[in-house]
């Protein structure tokens, strides 16, 4: 009795033999990264913070202590307490929840507007492709801070909406590398050979077209993830952004600013935290890039 074999299949086969090594390669180049690496133990670490905050947190976050305001460092406040008599500690324990949110929800709404709005672009083509490259052109010509605030001003502010005006900001970023992953990919063999085999283009847009621009999404996401939290940042300094009692980065920044020449240790928590998770999203971006770009010819 003979076994009858589908003909795609050692074609499929391969292919999975063929990703499942990549994928091992660049994990392995990332692995021997170890800047990239502290970054990823780094932001695991903040990450488990934002989890479990309220059960770390030492105090409430937004108890109020007239009696015990702008108190230094100290045994039962670590880090001081601000101008309400608020620990800090459980403050900045709190916001990298908050701050995290924020940031993991502007990139996933720029996903989902760039993303699909970029392979429509790149693999359409026409006048798809010339439309919409000219309305992201002229939404980047745009200066950055003034959208936002204008975005801001238009729904209220609210940390919700500054999100909403931060993803509109970062769409181009996900539009303009996707579009162009797409473009590349659409004239490749298996592209080809896919079409002619009756692949209808939502088959081929789901299982060829979106891998292939998997790889620049995710280092661009690390990136924009670090922008993310410097306009949250700025924005909740100005007063756009979180509103109190909420407790975010820029919001403590705009707190602490405003007692800077009598307690300057208010400034320091919020700024070492907003740089140490800037610098670690940067940080891993660089390292999934030389990861995921880097050719070699020895095989590693």
């Amino acid at each position: 009795m003979t076994t009858r074999r589908t003909p795609g299949a050692p074609v499929r086969v391969l292919r999975f033999k063929v990703r499942r090594r990549l994928k091992s390669r660049v994990l392995k180049r990332l692995l021997h990264n170890k800047i990239a690496v502290a970054s990823m133990v780094v932001l695991f670490l903040l990450i488990v913070v934002a989890a479990v905050g309220p059960l770390l947190a030492p105090h409430d976050p937004n108890a109020v202590s007239l009696s015990q305001r702008l108190m230094g460092p100290s045994g039962a406040h670590w880090l001081g307490t601000d101008e309400l008599g608020r620990d800090v500690l459980s403050r900045v324990i709190v916001a990298t929840r908050v701050d995290l949110l924020a940031s993991a929800q502007a990139v996933g709404l720029a996903l989902l507007i760039g993303v699909p709005l970029g392979i429509v672009a790149g693999y359409a083509g026409g006048v798809a492709d010339a439309l919409l490259s000219r309305i992201i052109d002229a939404l980047m010509t745009l200066p950055p801070l003034i959208l936002a605030v204008v975005v801001v001003a238009i729904l209220g502010p609210g940390l919700h909406n500054a999100m909403l005006a931060i993803a509109i900001l970062i769409v181009p970023s996900f539009y303009r590398i996707v579009r162009a992953s797409t473009e590349g990919a659409r004239s490749e063999l298996y592209i080809e050979s896919a079409r002619a085999s009756g692949c209808s283009s939502w088959r081929i847009l789901w299982r060829h077209i979106l891998p292939a621009v998997s790889p620049p999404l995710l280092v661009q996401a690390s990136f924009s993830a670090s922008v993310v939290i410097v306009a949250e940042a700025s924005l909740s300094f100005l007063g756009l952004g979180a509103r109190a009692p909420q407790a975010t980065w820029g919001l403590m920044l705009s707190d602490a600013s405003a007692n800077i020449t009598t307690s300057s240790y208010l400034i320091y928590p919020p700024a070492v935290m907003v740089a140490i998770t800037i610098l670690a999203f940067s940080l891993l971006g660089d390292g999934l890039r030389d990861a995921l770009g880097r050719q070699t010819t020895d095989g590693r």
